[in-house]
């Protein structure tokens, strides 16, 4: 089993959000899958052409600064900047 090295805990969530680029211009879809204070799991159709610095904004409203820390083919983790 894989070691978890996050410094705080995530909880599950099920939000809608959007991962906004090109001072906002730039757009794509994607699902919270969890989420902490430091950073998130992002649920994507394709991890193809999301920069390696973007904002998450929410459906809520919330809007964070995001770097990522790993990608896999249809999943983003990130932390806050």
């Amino acid at each position: 089993m894989q070691e978890d090295r996050r410094g705080t805990v995530r909880h599950r969530t099920l939000k809608g959000g959007r991962i906004a680029f090109n001072d906002g211009f730039s757009t794509l879809q994607c699902l919270v899958r969890n989420m902490s204070d430091t950073g998130a799991l992002l649920k994507v159709t394709s991890v193809v052409g999301v920069p390696d610095t973007f904002d998450l904004v929410m459906d809520d409203g919330r809007s964070f600064a995001c770097t990522i820390a790993w990608r896999r083919e249809t999943e983003i983790g990130v932390s806050f900047s």
